[in-house]
């Protein structure tokens, strides 16, 4: 593995004015604003390519998503970091694998000290915005971004750690219940989640064009749909009917067992407490109302854009931070390396820039902070040390790299797992089990192991080689446990007498907010107003 070394955004010779100097003159805004574009990220969680329209589904609707695929860019085979939330999302902002800083599982820190793409691009002139979950364990809550607009979902501490000495099931973990008691509700907690982190990224993308920063944007707007459990709001269960529901395609009994799935069959209790048909159904009804879900809040972020006239200056990216196994195989959520769980959408919209096409190559969401840096008109200096590669080959229409890695250091692993995506074939390979290997284009379902057939033994060797180069296995396992065992502590200590949390709160200044007396009411009034009225004269 090569070593972490750090990570430095250089500009282009091609200087744009007000890149130096963030207290920007309204002339020096509006050359930077013209040049450099807007960003908007949004993310899905645990989105499953699969079940979106462009991706082949003809039940589920998205027709804001299905707009945006249509205009944009769409890769067919994108693929996170890690199957696991919080490696995901640090591997997309970093452009490393998690393995690279520690990144293990949902309660491991992203170091301060490892630059992020919010960094990358704030440190280059762009105001860098936070909407939603992005799992960050730790006190620094921020990494990069210079406002971060509501709360986490899940808690900031060690408390999720887990532990490959015990073999027993966290009370943490997942379980079937997200299954069996699948459908409709009135609210969630995702539901109160999601609806404010809509609400302030709307705001926030009036606030950019009513306060005339000066700075292009760059904001991330994370959900946490269509996440299990498997509930969601009448009117998003009624698009649907029972009989509009696909059974998985691939049932428990169709394929074998590999040494990982009957740990997570064992884990999340999925023999003990296995669903009847209807279950499956109502679960995979209610995700595909949460998908649609999704899309109308993405529809809600487009309207503002378009409202505010900024919809030809953004680049939109739409993705999510790994799958969802949906009752394929008889699995669900994530942590595995087949297609239903690892691979992603990846849109990336941008008209006015880029012709609308499809990439069938291998990428992955390591590649996002080197592609955002390059639309920004930035690019990494001669000794970045970046596990992703720039997209923009791709979104110009011009070929580029096929090929992506992911790890999975989390929760009932008992080694760690590495998947080596490059054409037609995937590769799992892990030291504890029995490797796999799938050729994709001949077996997109993953039905037939063919490292078992003596056909390809040459070609697993070559890849058990190469993957034991890009891996030090025994030495990440030991770094695994050590800092499993480090965090438990930790967090076993804090967890006695006076607490302090680690939370985001987002910080609020109500003397600032609506009509106060700090400026006079009209000017108040006429600030806050767009588009801008234009006084006549009499």
């Amino acid at each position: 593995m090569p070593p972490t070394g750090p990570i430095r955004i250089q500009r282009l010779h091609t200087r744009r004015p007000g890149f130096d100097n963030p207290r920007l003159s309204p002339l020096q805004a509006s050359a930077l604003s013209s040049r450099a574009p807007n960003i908007l990220v949004v993310m899905a969680d645990q989105l499953t390519p699969t079940a979106l329209p462009f991706h082949g589904n003809p039940v589920v609707q998205a027709p804001h998503l299905a707009r945006l695929a249509s205009e944009g860019v769409v890769f067919d085979a994108a693929y996170c970091a890690s199957p696991l939330c919080a490696p995901a999302r640090q591997g997309l902002l970093t452009g490393l694998l998690p393995s690279r800083f520690d990144g293990f599982d949902n309660a491991s820190e992203l170091p301060s000290e490892i630059p992020t793409v919010a960094h990358g691009l704030r440190a280059a002139g762009y105001r860098t915005v936070l909407a939603g979950k992005m799992h960050f364990a730790g006190p620094n809550q921020l990494h990069g971004f210079e406002e971060r607009l509501t709360t986490d979902i899940y808690p900031a501490d060690f408390g999720w750690t887990p532990d490959w000495s015990d073999t027993r099931r966290p009370e943490w973990y997942h379980h079937m219940g997200s299954v069996l008691e699948a459908g409709p509700c009135v609210r969630t907690n995702q539901l109160d989640f999601d609806d404010e982190v809509i609400f302030a990224a709307e705001r926030k993308l009036h606030d950019h064009v009513r306060e005339r920063d000066g700075r292009p944007l760059f904001m991330v707007v994370s959900l946490t749909h269509p996440h299990d459990p498997y509930v969601i709001s009448q009117p998003h269960w009624d698009r649907y009917r029972d009989a509009d529901i696909p059974a998985p395609a691939v049932g428990r009994d169709d394929v074998p067992d590999d040494a990982h799935s009957r740990r997570l069959r064992a884990a999340c209790l999925m023999d003990a407490t296995p669903p009847r048909p209807d279950q499956v159904r109502d679960a995979r009804r209610a995700y595909y109302g949460a998908v649609s879900y999704v899309d109308d809040q993405v529809g809600r972020l487009l309207g503002v854009l378009e409202q505010t006239g900024q919809r030809d200056d953004t680049v939109v990216v739409f993705t999510s931070d790994h799958g969802d196994m949906l009752g394929e195989r008889g699995l669900w959520y994530k942590m595995h390396f087949f297609e239903g769980a690892a691979r992603v959408p990846l849109v990336v919209h941008a008209p006015r820039r880029l012709r609308p096409h499809r990439v069938p190559a291998a990428v992955s969401l390591l590649d996002l902070l080197p592609t955002l840096a390059d639309l920004a008109g930035l690019a990494p200096d001669d000794e970045l040390a970046l596990d992703g590669r720039s997209l923009r080959p791709h979104l110009e229409g011009r070929g580029g790299h096929d090929e992506a890695v992911a790890e999975y250091l989390g929760e009932i692993a008992e080694a760690p797992i590495a998947m080596l995506r490059r054409g037609r074939f995937k590769f799992i390979h892990s030291p504890a089990d029995p490797p796999l290997l799938f050729d994709l284009a001949a077996d997109p379902q993953e039905r037939h192991n063919l490292a078992t057939r003596p056909s390809h033994r040459d070609q697993v060797g070559a890849l058990v080689d190469e993957m034991t180069r890009r891996w030090d296995f025994d030495r990440l396992a030991q770094r695994v446990r050590l800092s499993q065992r480090r965090r438990r502590q930790v967090f076993a200590a804090e967890s006695r007498g006076r607490r302090h949390s680690w939370d985001w709160s987002p910080p609020v200044d109500a003397s600032r907010q609506y009509v106060r007396s700090h400026l006079p009411l009209d000017d108040i009034e006429a600030m806050a107003r767009f588009p801008s009225l234009q006084r006549r004269s009499p």
